[in-house]
């Protein structure tokens, strides 16, 4: 195997807190040195002149969606894994919202075993858009109910006896009796279960967040209260039963208070928020543009400050991705008649550089912590530091690259994007993994 050095890179370390330039020796799999000038090298060594270039641990998303099985005109594993590894991710995980839903053992090992097989390819991606890269890990989540009423549970034990890395459904809960006896019933199982908090009552047909833009665009609204009397009342539920819980797609100011007081009082709890509620707020659903309609909807500007704040000083744990892809009939039709969701997965590393990291808002490290070290600490897994002996699971960006996001351009199968036709500054080069 021909061992690579990558010369003056920019290396980003969350593990270690450091952002320095070095030279990083790869050789058979792992990173055999890190040091600001490395002359002893292998003589098949190849080159790689980095300036300007940044080397960081491999990216991990929360959660995501996958079309197969069920919906492969959507996405297909393959085509999933591809974009992921276009966007530097280089462990994914995906809902149990397939069809067949992920809720026996027989659907979490199928897909287990397709993921599996595509990391033994020697590459997946054989464009030159990104060569070299290997396919991610894939993480499953294991469905909480059997039925979209949410009131029988699946077998928890035998899901996590297949190596499901937590449960979820991705979906909204009403029977808080239900939810109460799975915290109960899943702590000896020490696995991850994660809630998207939002009261379907309160939420109605609303598409847009309450406040002057939804009456100003005419769209039906969601309150606030929509989802913090959701996550209330789970704060309650793990007072009362002191499981460890992660709460999904937080999306307003106040629910970043709720949080914050309840991780003061020391509540065993991890929170994300996705990648477009940093970046967009209701002021950007003007153009009706249907791939800013999500669930839960895009926030006020008040929330927007709020959640990156919160995402910057760790009050919010990671930024997940959420990449929902969908056909383009699918999309193409009224705002608010819209499925939710859009593509993230080759985008997402990109714009929050740029709107985050080089308008200075953020850190380098603080970015990139929230996008790697911190979505795994919540998926109960660990990543290792840019350090040598430890194995090479990183991911090359180059910071000012240009692209224009064109469907030929993107490996994911669907083109859901606000950014659709226009350019980009920002783009993985290549990760290991």
């Amino acid at each position: 195997m021909i061992s690579e050095l990558l010369q003056q890179v920019r290396v980003i370390d969350p593990v270690s807190g450091t952002d320095r330039i070095a030279d990083v020796l790869i050789d058979d799999g792992y990173i055999r040195s890190v040091n600001h000038n490395i002359s002893d090298v292998p003589n098949n060594t190849s080159y790689r002149d980095c300036h300007g270039l940044v080397l960081g641990p491999g990216l991990v998303d929360l959660y995501s969606h996958s079309g197969e099985p069920g919906f492969e005109e959507r996405e297909t594993l393959l085509s999933l894994l591809q974009a992921a590894a276009a966007g530097g991710f280089t462990r994914i995980s995906i809902l149990p919202d397939t069809s067949p839903a992920i809720d026996n053992p027989s659907v979490a090992i199928q897909l287990q075993k397709r993921g599996g097989e595509m990391r033994e390819r020697e590459n997946v991606n054989s464009s030159p858009l990104l060569p070299c890269s290997p396919a991610p890990l894939l993480n499953i989540w294991g469905a909480i109910s059997l039925d979209a009423a949410g009131k029988q549970m699946t077998e928890l034990v035998d899901l996590a006896a297949v190596g499901v890395v937590g449960f979820t459904d991705g979906q909204p809960w009403e029977n808080f009796g239900l939810v109460r006896r799975v915290l109960e019933y899943i702590q000896p199982l020490r696995k991850p279960v994660a809630f998207w908090c939002c009261d379907r009552e309160l939420m109605g047909n609303g598409v847009i967040r309450e406040g002057p833009d939804a009456i100003r665009f005419g769209l039906p609204f969601v309150p606030t209260s929509a989802e913090t009397s959701a996550i209330a009342a789970l704060l309650e539920l793990v007072t009362a039963t002191s499981t460890p819980v992660h709460i999904m797609r937080v999306s307003t100011a106040r629910s970043v208070e709720l949080i914050a007081s309840a991780k003061a009082r020391g509540m065993p709890i991890t929170v994300s928020t996705t990648w477009m509620h940093l970046l967009f707020d209701t002021q950007a659903v003007k153009s009706y543009n249907t791939s800013l309609r999500l669930e839960p909807p895009l926030g006020n500007p008040g929330d927007v400050a709020a959640l990156r704040e919160a995402v910057r000083t760790s009050v919010i744990d990671a930024i997940a991705i959420d990449h929902r892809p969908y056909t383009y009939e699918e999309k193409t039709v009224a705002f608010a008649e819209a499925p939710s969701g859009a593509i993230g997965y080759e985008l997402a590393l990109p714009l929050l550089w740029q709107h985050l990291v080089e308008s200075g808002e953020f850190t380098a490290l603080e970015l990139w912590k929230a996008l790697s070290t911190r979505p795994a600490e919540c998926l109960q897994q660990k990543i290792n530091a840019i350090a040598p002996d430890q194995k090479a699971e990183l991911t090359l960006f180059d910071p000012q690259q240009n692209w224009k996001v064109e469907k030929q351009n993107l490996y994911t199968r669907s083109s859901n994007t606000f950014w659709l036709g226009q350019q980009l500054t920002g783009r993985v080069v290549q990760t290991w993994c």
